[in-house]
């Protein structure tokens, strides 16, 4: 099938930036600063995770990103009452629903969207009918696709952590797991983004999968700004994407 190449956003994660904050507590360092930093140096959009336990981003910090940004915000939640009230008061750009486990450090793995058909529809439709761009965060995996397409979420993100933890012929494997979901997702008319775990050492591979649109990125910037400053981990991120691309 000929694919025509399109362009590929970057949305910047700012949860860890707040995690340093909640570190000591106070104010500093300000994930809202963080965010309009990204932007000046050429992120497409933000990302932000108010988790249950609200470990990093807070509800406050969804308010006044809401309040500050003129990029596009991508709210990452669980698929709970509480969240569905939080997203359809703010009413972000889009909603990102992922797993969410509290024992867990990150997100660990995709959402099971084919077991939780059901549950995930009423989401999709509810936050879909407020305007908000619904995606749902997934495993490579066609049966995931297929019930996304389903449950009417417009996009998917396929999770990259399998791809970037493993290495040589392992790695390769898990490439074309990622290049051929995106391709099925192209397919089957659903939006493809991708993210998790990903640097500049594993970017170029995803990046260059042509029916991938958006790549969202966090941690690794942030802990690459403690050494370049976030301007210039998001200018070379986003460069190691755009060489890839082309």
């Amino acid at each position: 099938m000929s694919v025509s190449i399109r362009p590929l956003r970057l949305g910047v994660n700012i949860d860890h930036v707040a995690t340093i904050r909640n570190a000591r507590g106070g104010t500093h360092p300000d994930p809202v600063r963080a965010a309009l930093a990204a932007a000046a140096a050429g992120a497409d959009g933000i990302t932000a995770h108010l988790r249950e336990d609200r470990r990093h981003i807070s509800d406050d910090d969804i308010a006044r990103l809401i309040r500050a940004l003129k990029l596009p915000l991508n709210l990452e939640m669980a698929a709970t009452d509480e969240m569905l009230a939080i997203a359809l008061k703010h009413k972000p750009h889009a909603a990102c629903i992922v797993p969410e486990k509290r024992a867990e450090r990150t997100t660990e793995g995709g959402l099971d969207a084919r077991g939780g058909l059901s549950h995930l529809s009423r989401f999709a439709r509810d936050l879909g009918a407020a305007g908000i761009r619904v995606s749902l965060f997934i495993e490579p995996d066609t049966a995931q696709l297929e019930a996304a397409r389903t449950i009417g979420a417009p996009v998917v993100e396929l999770h990259t952590g399998a791809y970037c933890a493993a290495e040589g012929t392992a790695r390769e494997r898990e490439l074309g797991r990622l290049a051929a979901a995106a391709e099925r997702a192209a397919a089957f008319g659903l939006e493809c983004h991708a993210g998790h775990g990903l640097g500049f050492d594993t970017v170029g591979a995803v990046a260059a999968i042509p029916t991938i649109v958006e790549l969202n990125i966090g941690h690794f910037l942030v802990g690459e700004a403690i050494f370049t400053g976030l301007a210039e981990a998001v200018r070379r991120m986003r460069e190691a994407m755009d060489r890839a691309r082309s």
